[in-house]
């Protein structure tokens, strides 16, 4: 057993041209291992926290963007039904405008013809137009 702990020994301080070499010092060889090992982790963490902060920052902007197009649908809705509102508006005030001119319209035409017929009516036409009438009513009631 000596001599193989010896031939370890002899192949660790062999002296070698760049080539390759055993380092039989378990300790300083874990602890450079160890050392790599935790300086990677560490890294690691450093960028998963980076990752993680860069990660919250965007869900917060999409959140944010996100709160906007849904305030703009529902301002284009509420407008979508202000404009049918005011469409049905100016639809039924133009009906009553309409209404309202012919109304108006009709009674000058009313008012017009009442005037007509009294300027052309004197007394004796008025009590021939009544007489000549209630012989037409007077002939009605004999034939019953």
């Amino acid at each position: 057993m000596k001599n193989v702990t010896h031939s370890f020994v002899f192949l660790a301080h062999w002296p070698s041209a760049g080539s390759f070499g055993l380092n039989t010092d378990i300790l300083a060889t874990n602890l450079i291992n160890l050392i790599v090992v935790v300086g990677r982790i560490l890294s690691t963490i450093r960028n998963s926290e980076e990752l993680r902060r860069g990660t919250i920052e965007q869900l917060e902007k999409a959140r944010i963007r996100l709160q906007k197009a849904n305030l703009i649908n529902a301002t284009s809705i509420r407008l979508e039904q202000l404009e049918k509102s005011k469409n049905e508006t100016l639809y039924f005030e133009k009906q009553r405008a309409m209404n309202q001119v012919r109304q108006r319209v009709f009674q000058q035409a009313v008012q017009g013809a009442l005037g007509t017929l009294n300027s052309c009516l004197n007394t004796e036409l008025h009590f021939r137009t009544i007489r000549a009438n209630i012989g037409i009513l007077g002939s009605l009631e004999w034939k019953r």
